[in-house]
């Protein structure tokens, strides 16, 4: 009983899934299945350009030939570098024909790793931290003033092609909750940023977005100007000194004792 209603449950939501335009599912990129789309469906012609293939070849020199698989991160990372910031799936198909394996060995990587995006994005994806610490901290009122200054939703992207706003979880930084990273793909192949904001605010982080509108670089790190990288808001009131060597550092002079 408890199965037939699972089953009938889930054909619901792919059947609710599929009523769904691609650019409005709000949880495009933590799917782990595809759904093809004019832009993105495996007829698509898509192979890395002559500048890329002499950097394919320069990956998988890393490798030896009979272990060319294990240069699937790396080369989807450059398909996904090439193709302004997201990975089709006829490029995932090309990387899986690169290192002669079966394409789904290649979808479990991309569809398990977050840094891999699966629908588009914009020339600067925007990637709110969704994690316990910041959510505390008011990630979520982030989020919606961002999402609201750009009028879109979660994983669209503008109509002008430059934002897109995504959620990424934890980024390594509780201490200066709460944060987001900005992925720069403008410069395409040519190589691309992950900055982090810490300290942010909701007028801080719409800040920041037009600053990127403008074509401006903002400074990375707190944004808390009454700190310096993760200390202390008005300086340290500990640890002002030199620190104390450990005893026993001289372990001569600790065995003639």
């Amino acid at each position: 009983m408890f199965g037939r209603l699972a089953a009938q449950r889930l054909n619901e939501i792919r059947t609710a899934f599929r009523r769904t335009p691609q650019a409005s599912r709000s949880f495009s990129t933590a799917l782990n299945y595809h759904i093809d789309s004019p832009d993105n469906n495996p007829d698509l012609p898509w192979e890395f350009n002559d500048t890329n293939k002499e950097k394919v070849k320069e990956i998988l020199s890393f490798y030896p030939s009979n272990y060319k698989q294990s240069a699937v991160i790396p080369l989807l990372d450059l398909a996904q570098q090439q193709n302004g910031g997201w990975l089709p799936v006829s490029a995932m198909n090309a990387v899986a024909k690169v290192i002669e394996v079966a394409p789904i060995r290649v979808y479990e990587v991309a569809t398990f790793y977050t840094m891999f995006n699966r629908t588009k994005v914009g020339k600067y994806h925007l990637l709110v931290c969704g994690t316990t610490p910041c959510m505390i901290r008011g990630s979520r009122g982030i989020e919606e003033a961002i999402l609201k200054h750009l009028g879109v939703k979660r994983n669209e992207v503008t109509k002008d092609g430059l934002f897109s706003v995504g959620e990424m979880e934890c980024m390594g930084c509780c201490v200066n909750a709460p944060m987001m990273t900005v992925a720069d793909y403008s410069n395409g192949s040519e190589g691309y940023k992950y900055n982090y904001y810490e300290d942010l605010t909701p007028k801080r982080a719409v800040e920041i977005v037009e600053a990127f509108r403008k074509g401006e670089k903002p400074q990375r790190g707190t944004q808390n100007p009454g700190r310096i990288n993760c200390g202390p808001e008005g300086g340290n009131t500990t640890l002002l000194g030199e620190p104390k060597a450990p005893p026993c550092r001289d372990l001569d002079a600790c065995s003639a004792e």
